[in-house]
């Protein structure tokens, strides 16, 4: 975590540092406004700390306050910085083409000063939009249909929500918008595929009791995130033992005659415990393959040797990156697109954009979403 921590203020310092010498060279301003800025940016980078260190000391207030700010200003940060980028690649590709080629670039140079604005007003713009995209939270639907589901059962409806993150940011007003769309879905059965909480709980009254409020016929299910360990585990599976839910933590539950759910720790729980989970495969492999079984993972790897054990994955976590262009670096790190993926031998992975935000209060290209999948027979069944 000190190396995480270390490498993470490395680079975000750094990126304050370039905007900071992004503005000097576009405005020119005076030794006062500069040592304001650069007041102000050093404030920014440590406001992370600044919410973790007030929340854990009790100044709640203080805490949400800060991390409104903070977290948004990261956010607007970000779609600043990839928009600057962009145009310092532009402006590089024609000072290249001039040098090399001796192009005549006309009115296509950029000055510094355009060179600044543009990003500044694109980062303003998309972090507006981006804040109403994060409170548009949207059902989105799946239908799957399998020889395993008996003809009888005519559908089953699973909801998921995935990384809601409840926290200093996201409360009573978001949740509730969350639950009403789960229960406009009249779910059969709740799942969550980790990261219910963020960070410190201890300020959540209420929450578990709107879970509770979400009754379905066969039960509400979760597994843990990563957060769930950052958060104190300890605490998190308290409060998901009061929200109502049953968690699955390297356990099999028979939830009816043709349905099975499995679920499995979140990585992040041999590196906070220092204990080793649950082995996936070792899981499944004692499952009959005459009924249809559910993995819920947070992270959304398929492991080769589980793909013909388990006819679907639910998880989440990469939040389709939360806000584009981040989805090209989760991208790397996690090669699947957000929705439905035919994994091949009957097994197919669906990846949550999530239902919350992690960080910055924003979305831009990656609307929040409660999932609705229908069961069906096989088509003839």
């Amino acid at each position: 975590m000190n190396l995480f921590l270390v490498t993470f203020f490395l680079v975000y310092g750094g990126v304050h540092l370039y905007t900071f010498f992004k503005a000097r060279q576009a405005i020119g301003f005076g030794p006062l406004a500069g040592t304001l800025l650069a007041l102000f940016l050093a404030a920014m980078v440590i406001a992370p700390l600044l919410v973790r260190s007030t929340e854990r000391h009790g100044y709640e207030t203080a805490a949400r306050l800060t991390a409104y700010v903070g977290y948004g200003w990261m956010g607007f940060l970000f779609l600043f910085f990839s928009a600057a980028m962009a145009v310092d690649c532009y402006r590089l590709v024609l000072f290249l083409a001039v040098k090399v080629w001796h192009f005549e670039p006309g009115r296509l140079v950029l000055s510094p000063r355009a060179a600044f604005y543009l990003p500044l007003v694109w980062g303003v713009a998309t972090s507006l939009y981006g804040y109403f995209e994060a409170r548009d939270i949207r059902a989105d639907r799946v239908v799957l249909r399998s020889p395993r589901i008996p003809r009888e059962v005519g559908k089953f409806v699973v909801v998921q929500m995935s990384d809601v993150h409840l926290g200093l940011i996201v409360r009573e007003e978001r949740l509730a918008r969350m639950l009403a769309l789960v229960r406009e879905a009249n779910p059969d059965l709740l799942v969550v595929t980790g990261d219910l909480v963020d960070g410190q709980i201890n300020g959540l009254a209420g929450l578990a009791e709107q879970f509770r409020q979400i009754t379905p016929p066969y039960g509400k299910y979760a597994v843990t995130g990563n957060h769930e360990f950052y958060a104190g585990i300890d605490q998190a599976l308290a409060f998901e033992n009061r929200a109502g839910f049953t968690l699955l933590r390297g356990d099999i539950k028979p939830v009816t005659a043709w349905l099975t759910l499995a679920g499995v720790d979140d990585p992040a729980y041999s590196r906070v415990e220092g204990k080793g989970a649950t082995a996936e495969t070792h899981l499944l492999a004692s499952l009959p393959r005459d009924r249809f079984t559910i993995l819920l993972k947070h992270r959304p790897t398929a492991e080769q040797t589980s793909m013909d054990r388990f006819d679907l994955q639910l998880s989440g976590h990469v939040h389709k990156g939360q806000i584009f262009p981040f989805n090209l670096v989760t991208y790397l790190f996690y090669p699947v697109k957000a929705g439905l993926t035919r994994l091949g031998n009957d097994s197919s992975l669906y990846v949550s954009r999530g239902t919350g935000t992690w960080g910055p209060p924003l979305r831009f290209l990656a609307p929040p979403e409660v999932t609705v999948i229908e069961l069906h027979p096989a088509s003839g069944e």
